[in-house]
């Protein structure tokens, strides 16, 4: 049977590839599968990519441009691109593709700086993002089997396929654009389900919106398990590997899948990521380019993941659960050959020098980095505490429930809910609050009357010790750290999932506070508000969730800088009401938050507001520097 589809499909695609030379004598544009000649053909010519991955969602749409012109000047001829599905509809029903958000301005981008593109919408990417590009909504539906041929699942896919492949179909060589190929899924032979229907079902939806020359693929893992689950007929098989891995057994892999057609590597790791408590992960450049010119040797067809990596700004990270759970940092650095902030690095000039010996690059010198600047210290001073300021984070008011709801049945799925009770009795002395099912996901701050008391940590503190007295008030602020991205444990639900047990008490009677914290800021709270009576500024710091405010000065620069908040321990920071992403020093191992230029005012204060959820340092100072720290 293997043989038999594998001969159809050589004659199909080779009655394409008459076609597509048809086209070209009438001045039609084609790419597609040489089998004959295992090799892709871009206008009946063979050709041989040399690709990157960068992310448009982890870089600010005005450096687009910046990191397209250094990827295509190091030598590139196309750059890969996931489309996070979440990031596009956030809410279910409502789509966003404006601002850093505007893909097609992203591709128009692309095209104009000379780099085709591969493109892999998903519906899953994976990406170390918030739960691979799944749109948290998809939780409400408590039974939902994510990624297989479940009725719900399959029908949220086929809307959001719907507005996104016809957005797509445009921008595909064949018509005239810069896409040249669409992956289906993602690494799909590395999730438990292995459901066939799905995969069929997604293939049908990219056949039906993109047409039957588009050339479409998948992306699998280098074990016989991962290609065999995540294959299918009529969908181009690749592998993909870093430098721990024989080049050879690799691509000896895809030969068993694919008998013919290019070699291709569509995750080539030119470095990794890093995840709280881990070591800052590092990749040796000359072993990357070592490797990089052997399977170009080989006629391979390689993408650099990443080429650029970005940043996790607000609460996109995503999470890993193998043994336990570990979130993702806010810096996807990933030490590659651009940098966060899009800067050369030692590993691009050296991945440079192999591919001139490939294709011809552009002349001239390479884009210098974006120019830095060390602003200096700006000293915070206190606002509120979080139980202070509810009315304006949650204009609602609180929902009122015996048991805990998650943050997926209050329909907020980011960020911060705060969970408020009383205490049933008098507690003279330290009495557990203990989470019997690991049901804190992922961090809850405990205080009892505005005191903090301690903290609950998902896998690692199941139990703290509290007092105080009948009826005092008992506020748990939970934390979501980013949904987990990869394996089985996708179903990643936040909040206070089973109920906390106090001594020998069940808590009950609860009410449940969204927090829109980012909405609040946004509309510039606190800074248009910092002399409302409730909350007077005040320099002390204090343990516990609280917030803290100040002003960097206009310097009539700017320049992008890094941001420390050394001896801070754990939160959240905006600048100018953008959400820069998590700080966690304590744990590290990143030190500094990148602050992109475009984000500051030359001639306004600029607005830095601080989250601090443990607690403070009595300076109260952060500290703008002109390079980043990613090793404690």
């Amino acid at each position: 049977m293997a043989a038999a589809a594998a001969a159809l499909l050589f004659v199909a695609v080779n009655l394409a590839c008459l076609c597509a030379s048809e086209n070209l004598v009438s001045g039609g544009r084609s790419f597609s599968i040489d089998y004959k000649n295992n090799c892709f053909l871009k206008d009946g010519k063979p050709f041989q990519y040399i690709s990157g991955s960068i992310h448009y969602s982890r870089v600010p749409q005005q450096y687009w441009k910046d990191r397209l012109v250094k990827m295509y000047m190091a030598g590139l001829n196309a750059i890969q691109v996931y489309v996070p599905w979440n990031f596009h509809e956030p809410v279910q029903g409502v789509h966003n593709f404006t601002g850093d958000r505007d893909l097609e301005h992203f591709l128009d981008l692309a095209n104009r700086t000379g780099l085709l593109v591969i493109l892999r919408p998903g519906p899953y990417i994976c990406a170390e993002w918030e739960m691979g590009g799944l749109p948290a909504w998809l939780l409400q539906k408590p039974n939902i089997i994510l990624r297989s041929a479940d009725t719900d699942y399959l029908q949220a896919v086929s809307y959001w396929l719907d507005v996104l492949l016809p957005k797509m179909k445009p921008w595909l060589y064949i018509n005239g654009g810069n896409i040249i190929s669409v992956q289906v899924e993602n690494e799909y032979g590395s999730y438990y389900a292995c459901d066939y229907r799905y995969m069929r079902h997604l293939r049908t939806l990219f056949r039906f919106f993109l047409g039957e020359d588009a050339l479409l693929f998948t992306t699998d893992g280098n074990t016989d398990k991962e290609m065999m689950c995540g294959t299918l007929d009529g969908l181009y098989a690749t592998v993909d590997f870093g430098t721990d891995t024989n080049i050879t057994e690799a691509f000896g892999r895809q030969r068993r899948f694919e008998p013919r057609g290019p070699l291709v590597n569509s995750e080539f790791y030119t470095g990794w990521l890093d995840h709280w408590g881990d070591e800052h992960a590092v990749v040796d450049a000359q072993k990357a380019s070592r490797m990089l010119k052997e399977m170009l040797t080989m006629g391979a067809n390689v993408n650099m993941y990443m080429f650029e990596g970005g940043t996790n700004f607000g609460y996109w990270n995503g999470a890993d659960h193998d043994t336990k759970f570990r979130s993702v940092v806010t810096s996807y650095d990933y030490d590659a050959p651009l940098s966060e902030a899009g800067d050369p690095t030692e590993k691009l000039l050296a991945i440079r020098d192999v591919i001139k010996q490939f294709r011809e690059i552009p002349s001239g010198p390479m884009p210098p980095a974006t120019p830095k600047f060390a602003y200096g210290f700006v000293t915070l001073r206190k606002f509120a505490n979080i139980s202070g300021v509810l009315n304006t984070l949650s204009p609602p008011g609180p929902v009122k429930s015996q048991y805990p709801l998650t943050f997926e049945e209050m329909k907020q799925y980011y960020g911060y809910m705060l969970y408020q009770t009383t205490l049933p009795r008098d507690l003279s002395e330290p009495t557990p609050l203990i989470s019997p099912l690991n049901g804190v996901h992922d961090r809850a701050y405990v205080s009892v009357n505005g005191v903090f008391q301690g903290l609950l940590e998902r896998d690692t503190v199941l139990v703290m010790n509290i007092t105080g007295q009948q009826g005092d008030t008992l506020d748990i602020l939970v934390e979501n750290m980013g949904r987990v991205n990869f394996g089985s444990k996708i179903n990643d639900y936040k909040g206070l999932l089973s109920d906390l047990i106090l001594g020998q008490d069940i808590l009950t009677d609860w009410k449940i506070f969204s927090l829109d914290i980012d909405g609040a800021i946004t509309g510039g709270w606190p800074h248009a508000n910092s002399q409302e009576s409730f909350a007077a500024p005040q320099r002390e710091p204090s343990a516990g969730p609280a917030f803290y405010m100040g002003t960097l000065q206009p310097s009539g620069l700017a320049w992008d800088s890094f941001i420390s908040l050394s001896e801070w321990t754990k939160g959240q920071i905006w600048i100018n009401g953008v959400n820069l992403g998590r700080y966690w020093p304590a744990r590290g191992p990143q030190q500094t938050l990148y602050v992109p230029g475009p984000l500051l005012s030359t001639t306004l204060p600029n607005n830095i507001t601080v989250l601090e959820l443990e607690g403070a340092p009595a300076h109260l100072r952060v500290f703008f520097m002109d390079r980043p720290q990613l090793t404690t």
